[in-house]
């Protein structure tokens, strides 16, 4: 008996059917059934029956045996394949059921990727490589930094594209950074999933094959490969710096903010996966590899809304950067003139974003903009507001002209002229 046997399991009154699947302990057998679901069975006073071997080919060697932080995994290479760097920061694309405990368990090293996603195999060689083993929520930007270093290093050693694996809620933040901290050659593309493997509508093989198609690609830039919709044949591919997560668990969960995304990846679970650009984007081998990882942390995103007085502002007092996320055009009361003027005078810049989904920023046509303007305010163009935070942090620590690096489109996060397609 071995993974990949479809194989009968009785224990008490419950009878189960399906393929073995990969366990992470002697002591449970993992069945996954023919609706999609895995179920684990304690093996003590169970019968075990093989219907049929090999109906897939896994290996359950070493499962369980992830790698550690830090630590580096390889299959075996195939010389007519490009390289694909699986590094991983958590997550749940990867991750498997201990049936033994009910817990969620991370899988990270690249046989356990491959374990996971068997639709994989023969795409790409592959390294794995765990950089953190965290819940997107508890992402920071030390955590950017050493990813951005393990990428660099990444492409320093041949790799022809790269797939970082990463949970969803805090996915655009980090594509953001990796996009302003790297200069890339080649494709590097986050995805995850929204919903668990041992779901039926889980979206963990088609993103993770969908994102190392688009590693395979041309698009020299980091990008955000995830479902398109509901269906399970199209994922997106959204640049780094303007894509948003909208929607807490649909699997077509990010969108393209203000424009089309940059192109798609054709899902085709018995043919040709393909990958289709739109718009204009940076090509492999264009671009000299470069890292600047430095941050400046201590940058604010503050929300205007209405009744809010200048108390929301004195915990800006002294902080290196302020990011405000105001109404319409890129407004605030007129209560807050006075502490935003002097937040600028202190030495803190503050740059001004708008709460609206689509448009852009323009303090010129009404006279609270004008006056925030004269307060020494940036305006932030298009910039998504969490685009700004970590721009702006960037900017902080790498730019002699702040406000003009935060004017200036440095990783397509900002337009010269916004149209209702641009």
């Amino acid at each position: 008996m071995h993974a990949g046997d479809r194989v009968r399991v009785e224990r008490g009154s419950q009878t189960y059917e399906g393929v073995l699947m990969p366990s992470t302990d002697r002591e449970t057998a993992v069945v996954k059934l023919d609706g999609g679901y895995n179920v684990g069975v304690d093996r003590v006073d169970a019968s075990v029956e093989v219907l049929e071997s090999g109906v897939v080919d896994v290996d359950e060697a070493g499962a369980g045996e992830g790698a550690g932080e830090g630590e580096a995994t390889t299959v075996d290479f195939d010389d007519d394949l490009p390289t694909v760097a699986l590094v991983s920061t958590g997550g749940t694309i990867a991750s498997t059921v201990d049936y033994r405990t009910g817990a969620v368990s991370p899988r990270v090293d690249a046989e356990d990727v491959l374990r996971a996603v068997p639709d994989l195999a023969g795409r790409a060689n592959y390294r794995g490589r765990v950089v953190a083993n965290i819940l997107s929520e508890n992402m920071t930007p030390a955590v950017w930094q050493d990813l951005a270093r393990a990428v660099h290093e990444e492409i320093e050693r041949g790799a022809d594209g790269v797939v970082v694996m990463h949970g969803t809620d805090t996915m655009q933040y980090t594509a953001a950074a990796l996009a302003f901290m790297l200069d890339t050659p080649v494709p590097v593309v986050l995805t995850g999933s929204q919903r668990s493997a041992d779901r039926p509508s889980s979206d963990n093989v088609m993103n993770a094959v969908c994102a190392v198609e688009a590693a395979k690609s041309d698009v020299a830039e980091v990008l955000v490969c995830m479902h398109r919709d509901a269906s399970d044949d199209r994922c997106s591919l959204h640049r780094g710096t303007r894509v948003r997560k909208n929607h807490t668990s649909r699997r077509g969960a990010f969108e393209t903010v203000g424009r089309e995304p940059l192109g798609h990846v054709d899902y085709a679970v018995d043919g040709e996966t393909t990958v289709e650009t739109r718009r204009e984007h940076a090509v492999r081998g264009e671009t000299d590899l470069a890292l600047a990882p430095d941050l400046e942390t201590d940058v604010h995103l503050v929300k205007f809304s209405p009744g809010t007085d200048g108390r929301f502002l004195a915990a800006c007092e002294g902080a290196a950067g302020v990011v405000v996320e105001g109404t319409g055009l890129g407004h605030v009361s007129t209560d807050l003139l006075d502490p935003i003027a002097d937040l600028v005078d202190d030495g803190t810049p503050v740059v001004m974003t708008s709460q609206c989904v689509e448009g852009r920023v323009c303090d010129r046509v009404y006279e609270t903009g004008r006056d925030l303007l004269d307060a020494g305010v940036v305006e932030g163009r298009d910039l998504l507001p969490e685009t700004a935070r970590v721009k702006l942090m960037w900017a902080l620590a790498n730019a002699a002209d702040v406000a003009e690096t935060m004017r200036t489109p440095l990783a397509g996060e900002v337009t010269e002229r916004s149209t209702p397609w641009s």
